[in-house]
């Protein structure tokens, strides 16, 4: 995303303090555990992920539509809307502000309801509940809760500039793309610039693959501190993901986490 960050919304309006952050989640915090909130966020990840695989979306698309299911519960209860709802409305509105093009609604349900069955049924006994015009409210609310700021800066960009700064364009790069993603999975992008987010990953790569960086990151006019709190956030996620079998657990966290007054049944 070209234009400058620094006088962005995001920068201005969507990087939050963390201990804003836990209190905002308090309410789900007093039903569920950090652990378990964290569980099923990482859960509704997944879910985007696969419906963006399925709908053959960019991911940029992917990566904005997870940071837009992240910022409304940043200031929202999970009672306020449906994860299950709110991630296909995230992929249909990011769709749209990343350019890729606007997904027909037919579509966007037909497939939600295909991924539902087809990869998620040891998390739902039931089909996929809603219906186009769910999705066409939910959006509303959630440009609402957003303030209708839409730009998203994602670390992509700025990765591969750093790695062709670095002179590692090979398995360096493609390991830290790959922690990029797997960064959404945290609340990084709610609490780091994104360009401190790429640096992490560079970083992290790079001591997996034995090469050495640091008279590079020396040279950088940044805080190291920063770039250890964002691999702190990741390598927790990786310490959790050893012992944490989602399609064992996620069935019971699903039944636990707090929801809405009123659901569609099925149709």
């Amino acid at each position: 995303m070209a234009g400058n960050f620094w006088q962005s919304a995001h920068y201005q309006q969507w990087l939050l303090d963390s201990q804003d952050l836990i209190q905002e989640r308090r309410p789900d915090l007093e039903v569920l555990s950090e652990e378990e909130y964290q569980k099923i966020m990482i859960f509704f990840s997944n879910f985007i992920q696969q419906l963006g695989e399925t709908l053959k979306l960019r991911q940029q698309v992917i990566a904005t539509a997870t940071t837009f299911l992240k910022r409304f519960y940043a200031r929202n209860s999970l009672r306020c809307i449906d994860p299950l709802l709110l991630a296909p409305t995230s992929v249909f509105l990011a769709s749209k502000v990343e350019e890729f093009g606007v997904i027909s609604n037919s579509r966007l349900i037909s497939t939600c309801q295909t991924v539902v069955k087809n990869k998620f049924s040891y998390a739902y006994t039931t089909e996929f509940p809603y219906r186009t015009t769910h999705i066409l409210e939910c959006e509303f609310y959630l440009l609402e809760s957003m303030d209708c700021c839409l730009i998203v800066y994602q670390p992509y960009r700025p990765l591969v500039q750093y790695m062709q700064d670095l002179g590692g364009e090979g398995e360096v790069l493609q390991l830290a793309w790959r922690i990029v993603n797997d960064s959404l999975r945290t609340d990084v992008c709610l609490l780091f610039p994104p360009y401190e987010i790429a640096l992490a990953c560079i970083h992290m790569a790079c001591v997996v693959h034995q090469k050495d960086c640091k008279q590079w990151f020396a040279e950088l006019n940044t805080d190291l501190d920063r770039i250890m709190e964002i691999t702190r956030y990741i390598l927790n996620l990786y310490e959790l993901w050893k012992t944490y079998d989602e399609r064992k657990e996620i069935q019971g966290l699903l039944q636990k986490m707090p929801k809405p007054q009123t659901q569609p049944g099925p149709r």
